[in-house]
């Protein structure tokens, strides 16, 4: 991994080594283990099974649905899937985890090896960076703590006791925190492509485990510490940044890096310890008796792989070879919701590169003022190609369109309606055209002897005040023509 990225220090520069370990809870209605539901936002404890709460006697049953998103999410990343596999138990005390043990998967996860490749510049694909993953295992989730309930006590909310997570645990191929926020945000897209994770990092259901140690360019890798719970892109680069940083001050002043945890606190912009770190023997892991291993049909792979969509590298592919730009390409292609829209407006029979160009330079600075999401948007796909299809065909103008668009956007009727009803058509009429050129260079004898003499970009003065002097509504390829006729 080639990165000109390094920290600067008393002795020399150093290179940061960072992993990523990434939370995501699988979309699905039930829990991993249970039928509790998983909605977010219900009151606390009301979506708790007796499974969840650990009442004796209770024993787990796999949600197919849970195993078959990890499995699709497996494959959009192109990783190795493990036909056999094991549920293990991760053994550790937390009052909000009323098992007393976490079951999880640490031998023999169900998805092995894969990659995710990111862009860290979007108009350069020399940019672009391969990041190796290790493993998704999947694994239940434990309850919340809720500390600000009661002066004197901590209240325990269990409803997401027991829901689907997958770990994705990348390898520690990244070298700066812009990598690293490439890469959640790529991730990201990927899971929202699949459906198998809402990506949702406010509401905790995507968060990462950040794992920073630094070394010596080309020394082996450094002691490394892990950040918790880290719910934002920006926080992952910023927790990069601090902890690169204090590893490096630590180690020049003489001191050495403890393998520990820590969580990050963004009103101070620093990380602070929370334990040490353990290992593996001791969480006592060992098999879950009371799940047998997962066994996994080809009949089972074969419907999961055809259950997937067009993911976003193959999208943006498609894009470019329809002459869209490889950086309107990467934008379209980098949100879900945002390549759904503009596979609709596609489907209108408009040109791809002129509703690309729209879509990135006035759809997305409209919704950008309005502060609404794409999937909010008060102009639908339908009504937008009309609009473009109106400029395609010289009914509008360029101009004219940016009116009716923010006419659309505030009345919700269609573009043809709002031309129509306003008399903003385009006129090509060469002889009124014409008649308000001879005015204006009549009006400007001056500054036609100018041009003439070689003062050449006096032609845009020309062209902008017959436009001015036709209200917008001049064919702008007309005046062009008209006017170096006249002017020659």
């Amino acid at each position: 991994m080639v990165s000109d990225y390094r920290i600067k220090g008393e002795t020399g520069e150093w290179e940061v080594v960072i992993g990523l370990e990434v939370h995501a809870q699988v979309v699905s209605n039930a829990k991993l283990f249970s039928g509790a539901a998983t909605a977010f936002g219900a009151e606390p404890n009301t979506q708790v099974s007796l499974v969840d709460a650990a009442m004796p006697g209770m024993l787990p049953v796999p949600n197919r649905e849970c195993i078959r998103q990890a499995v699709r999410t497996g494959m959009a990343i192109d990783a190795k899937i493990n036909k056999w596999s094991r549920f293990d138990r991760k053994n550790y005390f937390y009052a909000d985890l009323p098992q007393g043990y976490q079951i999880s998967q640490l031998y023999h996860p169900l998805v092995g090896e894969g990659e995710v490749t990111v862009l860290l510049d979007e108009k350069d694909e020399s940019s672009a960076r391969t990041i190796g993953v290790e493993r998704i295992h999947v694994e239940q989730d434990a309850g919340k703590l809720m500390h600000d309930q009661h002066p004197t006590m901590s209240y325990v909310d269990l409803n997401r006791s027991g829901v689907a997570l997958m770990e994705i645990v990348s390898k520690p191929d990244m070298r700066s925190p812009a990598e690293a926020g490439a890469y959640l945000r790529k991730l990201r897209a990927i899971l929202r492509y699949v459906g198998s994770c809402d990506g949702n990092m406010e509401e905790g259901s995507m968060r990462a485990d950040v794992n920073v140690s630094v070394r010596k360019p080309g020394d082996e890798f450094g002691t490394r510490t892990e950040t918790k719970n880290v719910n934002s892109v920006r926080f992952v680069m910023a927790v990069i940044e601090h902890e690169a940083r204090r590893q490096v001050d630590l180690i020049e002043e003489g001191g050495t890096v403890a393998q520990e945890t820590r969580l990050y606190d963004p009103d101070k912009n620093v990380t602070r310890t929370l334990r040490s770190k353990e290992d593996a023997h001791d969480y006592r892991y060992f098999p879950d008796p009371d799940l047998l291993p997962l066994e996994l049909d080809d009949a089972f792979l074969d419907e999961c792989r055809k259950s997937l969509p067009e993911l976003p590298d193959a999208k943006r592919k498609r894009y470019e070879l329809m002459g869209i730009s490889a950086y309107n390409a990467s934008v379209l292609t980098a949100e879900v919701e945002t390549a759904g829209w503009f596979d609709a407006l596609l489907s209108n029979d408009v040109d791809p590169k002129q509703a690309s160009n729209w879509v990135v330079a006035e759809l997305f600075g409209a919704l950008n003022r309005l502060g609404v999401s794409i999937a909010e948007c008060p102009v639908s796909p339908a009504h937008a190609a009309d609009l473009l299809k109106l400029v395609a065909d010289g009914t509008i103008s360029g101009s004219i369109a940016k009116t009716v668009f923010e006419k659309m956007l505030e009345s919700g009727d269609p573009a043809g309606a709002i031309v129509e009803r306003e008399g903003l058509k385009q006129t090509s009429d060469t002889g009124a055209i014409d008649a308000e050129i001879d005015r204006i260079l009549a009006a400007n004898a001056d500054k036609v002897e100018q041009y003439k003499a070689g003062k050449e970009q006096l032609f845009g003065f020309f062209v902008g005040q017959t436009m001015k002097a036709m209200a917008g509504k001049a064919n702008p390829q007309i005046v062009n023509e008209r006017l170096r006729a006249k002017l020659s």
